[in-house]
C-alpha cells in the first residue's frame, strides 16, 4: 500500500465500466486478432519443451498440438509456473528461487442489497481482520450503477491458517463465510448493516456470491523480495513476466501490467540487438549452490483453480 500511496496518482483508483471479459479481455482478444495473432483457450501448456541448449523448442498443448514462436513469455501464476519448469532448467537458481514464492489463498464475495448503502465511489482498504478491502460497485462501475441498491465486492483475507488467519476459511462452506462478512460488515455500516441499524435505512442481503482462489498472489512476507525474478531469464528466448517477477509492485493487478511490459521490453530489446538493458537480476546467495534435476510435477486437474483462478464451490489445489 505504501508503494501505491508513493506514487503521483497513487490515492485515485479506476474501475472498469463492466466485467472484465467483456470489458478487457474481449478487447485485448480483438486487437490481437485484427493484428494477425491468435488467442487459443481451453487449452493450456502442458509442456516446454526444449533444444539440447536448453532454448525452447516449442510450448505442448493440452490438445496434443505444438506452439513454435521466436520468443516466449510465461504469464502465469507463481505456483502454476513452478509445475511446469523443465528438468533441464531445474538446477538453474533463477529458477529454483521460485520456490521461495508460494500463493496464498484468498476469497472474493460479491454482496447484493436490497437498499442503497452509504458508501465511497472508490476502493476502500478496511479495518476489518477478514475484509482487506472492498468497494460499492453500484458507485464504482457503470454495469452494475444502482441509485436504489448496492453490490459489494470484497477481499475475504487472510484465510487460511498459512496466511495468518485464526480460522481456516477457504475450507469453509459459503454460509459460513457470507456470514462471517456480514458480521464485518455490521461494523463498518452500524447504520445500516445489522439487527441494531433502523429499519428504515436497514439493508438486506438478497444475494451472495463466494469465490475461492486457493493459490493468488505470493505471500509477502518478510525477505521474499529477494527471491523474485528478472523479467530476462538465462534462457536466451525465454522471458518471464507475472506479478512476481521484478518490478515496484508486490502480487497485484498492477504488478502483473508492469511486469508484462517489463517482459515485451526485454523482448523488443533483444530483436533490435540492445545490449543496454537491465540484465538478469542476481539470485540470493542463499539459493546460488548447485541443485539436482527434478521432473517438473505437471498440472494436476481441469478446474480454473488448477491454473491459478478461482472458482465458485468445491476447488481443485493446483
Amino acid at each position: 500500500m505504501n508503494r501505491f500511496i508513493n506514487e503521483a496518482d497513487g490515492s485515485q483508483t479506476a474501475f472498469l465500466d463492466g466485467n472484465p471479459p467483456a470489458r478487457l479481455c474481449e478487447p485485448v482478444k480483438e486487437w490481437i486478432e485484427k493484428n494477425g495473432g491468435e488467442v487459443v483457450c481451453s487449452c493450456p501448456v502442458s509442456q516446454i519443451q526444449l533444444n539440447e541448449d536448453s532454448t525452447v523448442k516449442s510450448l505442448k498443448l493440452s490438445n496434443g498440438t505444438e506452439v513454435i514462436a521466436d520468443y516466449y513469455i510465461s504469464a502465469v501464476p507463481v505456483d502454476v509456473f513452478k509445475r511446469l519448469v523443465p528438468r533441464q532448467w531445474s538446477t538453474l537458481p533463477y529458477f529454483r528461487q521460485l520456490d521461495e514464492l508460494e500463493g496464498i489463498p484468498v476469497i472474493n464475495l460479491q454482496l447484493w442489497f436490497d437498499k442503497k448503502l452509504d458508501s465511497t465511489d472508490g476502493l476502500c482498504f478496511s479495518r476489518s481482520p477478514l475484509l482487506s478491502v472492498y468497494a460499492d460497485m453500484s458507485n464504482c462501475c457503470a454495469e452494475y450503477a444502482n441509485d436504489k441498491r448496492s453490490m459489494l465486492e470484497l477481499v475475504f483475507a487472510p484465510c487460511s491458517l498459512d496466511a495468518g488467519a485464526a480460522v481456516n476459511w477457504i475450507a469453509k462452506g459459503d454460509e459460513e463465510i457470507v456470514d462471517a462478512a456480514m458480521k464485518e460488515l455490521e461494523r463498518l455500516f452500524p447504520l445500516e448493516i445489522g439487527s441494531t441499524a433502523p429499519d428504515d435505512r436497514r439493508a438486506n442481503l438478497i444475494k451472495s456470491t463466494v469465490v475461492r482462489v486457493p493459490r493468488s498472489v505470493y505471500a509477502a512476507t518478510p525477505g521474499r523480495n529477494k527471491y523474485r525474478p528478472s523479467q530476462e531469464s538465462p534462457i536466451d528466448n525465454f522471458v518471464m513476466a507475472g506479478d512476481y517477477a521484478t518490478q515496484k509492485y508486490l502480487g497485484s493487478m498492477e504488478g502483473a501490467v508492469l511486469s508484462g511490459k517489463l517482459a515485451a521490453e526485454v523482448v523488443c530489446d533483444k530483436v533490435a540487438g540492445n545490449d543496454e538493458r537491465n540484465g538478469i537480476k542476481d539470485v540470493h546467495s542463499s539459493v546460488a549452490r548447485e541443485y539436482d534435476e527434478r521432473e517438473p510435477v505437471g498440472i494436476v486437474g481441469n478446474g480454473p483453480t488448477a491454473f491459478g483462478g478461482g472458482q465458485q464451490g468445491g476447488c481443485e489445489h493446483p
